[in-house]
């Protein structure tokens, strides 16, 4: 995935699915500002942690819902989605700037997911194929608390 983002040090990215905060710190290495969200708190709260301690400076996080962006700092120049839909997500398309690169999974719990690479251009989205992949569903909405 995140080669296929065609990364560099200039960059703002938007991470949709924080998780454990693995993924956002690899990406904090290669982009000048990662913005992530979670729908989790209890999971943002724990990688939000891991990010202090590692003195990681350049993440920012939301807890939210992933499906609608960051309208506030949008365009992004890369979109990475850790999560796999349907389709992308139109709020998600419309926050990528000309020229930049949203990479997802596409496909549902019933079928085949594609992690699909789609990049923006001045009339439209051009999507390519990458590889078969098998990710957890993108769903809508904030989870407060995960605890039973």
């Amino acid at each position: 995935m995140i080669e296929a983002l065609e990364l560099n040090n200039r960059m703002k990215l938007l991470e949709v699915g924080t998780g454990s905060g693995y993924h956002a710190a690899i990406l904090a290495q290669l982009c000048r500002r990662v913005y992530t969200i979670e729908r989790h708190r209890p999971l943002l709260a724990e990688a939000e942690r891991r990010f202090t301690e590692l003195g990681l400076h350049n993440i920012t996080t939301r807890a939210g819902d992933g499906m609608l962006g960051w309208s506030e700092q949008a365009p992004f120049d890369r979109i990475s989605v850790t999560a796999a839909a349907n389709e992308p997500p139109a709020a998600l398309l419309e926050q990528l700037a000309v020229g930049g690169i949203m990479v997802m999974p596409v496909g549902g719990r019933d079928r085949t997911q594609v992690l699909q690479q789609f990049r923006r251009t001045e009339e439209g989205y051009e999507a390519r194929d990458l590889m078969e992949v098998r990710f957890v569903p993108l769903l809508p909405g904030l989870v407060a608390n995960d605890g039973a």
